[in-house]
């Protein structure tokens, strides 16, 4: 098959491997979309993956061509979407369900080779159907959409809540459509880039858009709250600023949720640390997505709001690449030589 081999950092290449072997309880399934995750680029291009060669790749969408033992009611020409996540079954918190805190997992896309190739293996326990009216393309987005579900149902978002979500990329966006969903007041969006926020309002409709690079979002939506806060600030753009900046926008007895993964070491001003002590602030950290029945399925809801239409994941793709251009994308993605958004592989 042909797939998107990285060899070493920086050195990504389309290039031609064996067709992947599957064992008891695997399935092979044709690739038919695969998204770009924004931990893709530092991966591919600065940090690379756990060993080399490898294949990138989690966001993954296809159909079963092939099963090998018993996959439950999962057959051949199903069309799937994969939890990337493979938890060993054996741990503390595998027993009670909590998979994505397994202590020995394994990856799509990073411990183990992944999407970024015509066909791609993985378990039939990671599987979830998909639904008839959504497209492969939108399943592609299933992960990054349950990710942004996960975080807000950490946060226990209720009803007319004001929200600061700090990074308006895919994750951004997708974070403050479930927030509009669950039924929460203001919902503020915050960015250094201008498109980003243009694009949150040309094709979703939101308003409280504020760029950072022209206004400190803590003096605007102090003002816009009378100088209370929101109850729930979201970092999802993984810069120490904005870390800082969800703790101040949090309101006494608010939540901050940290979603983006970090570049860079942090260092808090003690006025912050006591900032935490005095509001008596909750803290999440929020890592991954739950895909056991109970107590909810985040892929099985994903799905079902892309189904019903209420989750609107297709106006996020930007661009849509065969998967011999992956070089060309991951320069264009690392450089931002143009504006992007969800930035999908078709192989």
């Amino acid at each position: 098959m042909k797939a998107a081999v990285l060899h070493s950092v920086g050195d990504l290449r389309y290039e031609e491997v064996e067709d992947p072997r599957i064992s008891e309880g695997e399935v092979l399934i044709k690739v038919k979309a695969c998204g770009v995750c924004g931990s893709d680029v530092p991966r591919v291009m600065e940090k690379g993956t756990y060993y080399f060669p490898l294949i990138p790749g989690h966001e993954v969408s296809g159909q079963i061509i092939s099963t090998e033992g018993k996959p439950g009611d999962i057959k051949k020409g199903d069309r799937v979407t994969v939890f990337p996540l493979i938890p060993c079954g054996k741990c503390a918190y595998c027993k009670i369900g909590r998979y994505n805190l397994c202590d020995n997992y394994n990856y799509l896309g990073s411990r183990c080779n992944g999407g970024f190739a015509e066909y791609v293996r993985a378990p039939a326990d990671n599987l979830i159907k998909v639904p008839e009216n959504v497209s492969y393309e939108e399943a592609a987005l299933t992960e990054p959409a349950s990710v942004a579900l996960h975080a807000l149902r950490r946060a226990k978002v209720d009803t007319a809540d004001k929200l600061a979500i700090l990074g308006t990329g895919p994750i951004g966006i997708l974070l403050a459509q479930w927030a509009r969903i669950m039924g929460a007041g203001d919902i503020f969006l915050i960015d250094i880039e201008e498109k980003k926020l243009k694009f949150a309002g040309e094709k979703y409709g939101f308003t409280k858009l504020i760029n950072s690079r022209n206004d400190d979002p803590v003096d605007v939506i102090k003002r816009e709250t009378k100088g209370r806060g929101v109850d729930i600030a979201i970092e999802a753009a993984g810069v120490p600023v904005t870390l800082r900046q969800a703790i101040e926008l949090a309101r006494k007895g608010g939540r901050v949720v940290f979603l983006g993964n970090m570049r860079g070491d942090v260092t808090l001003p003690e006025r912050i640390i006591s900032s935490i002590l005095r509001k008596e602030l909750i803290l999440y950290g929020s890592w991954n997505s739950n895909f056991t029945s109970l107590p909810k399925n985040e892929w099985e809801t994903s799905l079902r709001f892309m189904q019903i239409g209420k989750l609107k994941v297709e106006p996020l793709i930007t661009h849509r690449f065969k998967l011999e251009k992956v070089r060309e994308v991951f320069e264009m993605m690392y450089k931002k030589s143009e504006f992007f958004n969800k930035v999908l592989l078709i192989p």
